[in-house]
């Protein structure tokens, strides 16, 4: 049951981070303040890695893991 709960969790987790990426791409793209607009794509950069990272443990577990293939 815990394996269901942590799959579940990242997929949470990246569609999260999905939304919130979409925030700072909105937001970098709504200001005229360069160094505002950076910032905001930089943070978007930072979604990009931490969402890079959570689909690796998702696919490792669905490779690597017996309870995880039969769900």
């Amino acid at each position: 049951m815990t394996l269901l709960t942590v799959q579940s969790d990242l997929e949470k987790v990246i569609a999260y981070c999905e939304a919130v990426k979409g925030s700072y791409a909105v937001m970098a793209h709504s200001t005229e303040d360069q160094q505002a607009k950076d910032m905001f794509n930089s943070m978007k950069a930072d979604i990009d890695k931490h969402m890079a990272f959570l689909s690796g443990r998702l696919e490792y577990l669905s490779l690597n893991n017996e309870l995880y293939r039969q769900n």
